[in-house]
């Protein structure tokens, strides 16, 4: 059976660009809720380098049926070449905030 939710993470260059790109997804509808997590440190192999970079990592709650137009609307609004978006199913949790995930998205939709 396939999770109803996922969290749909991508990472940004700055705070600025995470905290937009959270709530941009938010307003749009495309995510109940988003975290800006960081700054992280990521270390990547981009262009035949090996680079590290600080980063921060949007982390955006969402229903499965979301992610197809959430992943458009990132990498519409992202300002990476080819920007990270990884949807992970949420096997399990507060019934009640998943069902206020599927609300939030769904009076968008």
């Amino acid at each position: 059976m396939a999770a109803e939710h996922v969290i749909v993470t991508s990472t940004t260059d700055s705070e600025t660009a995470a905290r937009d790109l959270a709530a941009k997804a938010i307003e749009a509808r495309l995510g109940a809720c988003a975290q800006v997590v960081g700054p992280v440190t990521s270390v990547y192999r981009w262009e035949g380098e090996v680079r590290t970079d600080q980063e921060w990592r949007v982390e955006i709650k969402t229903t499965a049926d979301r992610v197809a137009a959430l992943t458009e609307r990132i990498k519409h609004l992202h300002g990476y070449d080819l920007p990270e978006v990884i949807a992970t199913p949420i096997e399990g949790g507060s019934a009640d905030y998943l069902a206020w995930v599927t609300t939030e998205v769904e009076n968008g939709g």
